[in-house]
């Protein structure tokens, strides 16, 4: 699997392409930064844990990890135990509060999802508010926050609003990649950031009035009560590699997933997941379960807006360029739809591009003469401004569609936005 910032410009031979050294397969780029030094590290340690890398210190990093996973598996027993025996107790704002989130660490397709039940819910007349920690957002400045622990004292900020439902308040850089990309497709719909989601949830009943809380990425977030939970279940990689953090990519084992009241099984391509449904009916046997794919729509240019068919990728050569948690899955899905990636980039999940990252792959994308360049909407709002586009850059849209037991998923919406009134008692005197 190529390092962060590696390229492999050699995936398809172009019997047309310009015969110079840089068809050669390029020597692994030396990071030079401290931001790539750490994503080199985090990309190391990635391979470590799915079992990409070899050798004796791989090896013996992975023992060591395995060793960790005990300790981080009582932990999360403990902490659960302390929650079900109210020993520690959750908050009850008094609205209906719906997370969504997963048993593993990212690559579930977990925004789309958010965003279909947002709009959904609004459509069906509830005041929606997503509630998000805002991952890899910007924090307060190093020196107040050093001045702050050296006084003895918290620093207390209002949650970051990106949007209020009617205009977008905060960049991608402030708000985070998924909170920013959601508040740019919903309309209605208030996007509130903030780690202490309880402050967040509290702000945007006061503020906007919700009536319903989205907790964004929410299975784990026990210290605000969750009236429905939905977790998402990846088909080709339903509970990652098997083992717990930090030997694996698993944040609960998955006995846990009896916590959901729907589960949804994402990425789905139209064949049976009978396997996978009896995996999960020996946990959880009560829980809806609703199987979704994620559909690309369309491809947007990411200067003029303007919207193409996928048609358009038939036959075409094209530069692929990505930082989510599962490159493969969308270098895939361009294949499946007829293009044919000449050259592609893959950076760690959440990457923030720079510009010169940016003008280098372009450059490379010019000397190999491709037709276009396409990256994912995640990524698209993480791009900086760029002083030239020589090569069209565009992203893909996706969307979520259901594939199966659609009227379960409309009994969900119903679910939440009409409620069934408590029946009171009845009176025997």
């Amino acid at each position: 699997m190529p390092q962060p910032g590696a390229d492999d410009s050699r995936l398809i031979q172009r019997p047309d392409a310009p015969t110079t050294a840089r068809n050669h397969p390029a020597r692994q780029r030396q990071p030079t930064t401290m931001k790539e030094q750490l994503e080199e590290l985090e990309q190391f340690a990635i391979e470590v844990i799915l079992d990409r890398r070899r050798g004796t210190r791989a090896g013996v990093l992975r023992f060591m990890l395995g060793r960790l996973s005990y300790v981080y598996r009582g932990i999360v027993w403990f902490r659960l135990f302390l929650y079900r025996n109210r020993i520690i107790r959750e908050s009850n704002l008094g609205c209906l509060v719906v997370s969504i989130g997963n048993l593993t660490v990212g690559g579930t397709g977990k925004t789309p999802i958010v965003e279909k039940f947002a709009r959904s819910l609004t459509e069906g007349g509830r005041r929606v508010a997503i509630l998000s920690r805002g991952y890899k957002s910007v924090k307060p400045p190093v020196t107040e926050r050093v001045k702050s622990r050296i006084n003895g004292k918290t620093i207390h900020s209002p949650p970051r609003v990106v949007t209020d439902g009617k205009r977008i308040l905060l960049d991608s850089k402030t708000a985070g990649d998924e909170p920013f990309m959601l508040a740019s497709n919903l309309d209605d719909v208030a996007v509130v950031v903030d780690k202490d989601r309880v402050k967040a949830g509290k702000f945007a009943i006061n503020e906007f009035k919700a009536d319903t809380l989205l907790l964004d990425d929410g299975l784990q977030y026990l210290k605000l009560k969750h009236r429905l939970d939905i977790v998402l279940v990846d088909r080709y990689s339903p509970f990652g590699n098997e083992y717990l953090l930090p030997r694996g990519t698993l944040r609960e084992p998955p006995r846990n997933i009896k916590r959901a009241s729907y589960i949804f099984i994402t990425k789905c391509n139209g064949e049976p997941n009978d396997e996978l449904i009896e995996r999960i009916r020996k946990h959880n046997r009560t829980a809806e379960i609703i199987e979704c794919a994620h559909k690309p729509q369309y491809l947007e240019n990411v200067v003029t807006r303007e919207r193409i068919s996928l048609d358009t990728l038939k036959g075409k050569y094209i530069g692929s360029i990505c930082g989510i948690a599962v490159p493969e899955s969308f270098e895939d899905g361009l294949k499946k739809l007829g293009a044919k990636i000449e050259t592609r980039r893959r950076f760690t999940d959440h990457h923030r591009y720079t510009e010169k990252e940016l003008l280098d792959f372009i450059n490379r994308c010019i000397n190999r003469d491709v037709d276009m360049i396409v990256t994912t909407e995640k990524d698209f709002v993480r791009f900086p401004h760029l002083p030239r586009m020589d090569v069209p850059i565009y992203f893909m849209r996706v969307e979520i569609a259901i594939l199966s037991n659609q009227e379960t998923w409309t009994e969900c919406v119903n679910r939440i936005c009409k409620p069934r009134p408590i029946v009171p008692a009845r009176r025997f005197f």
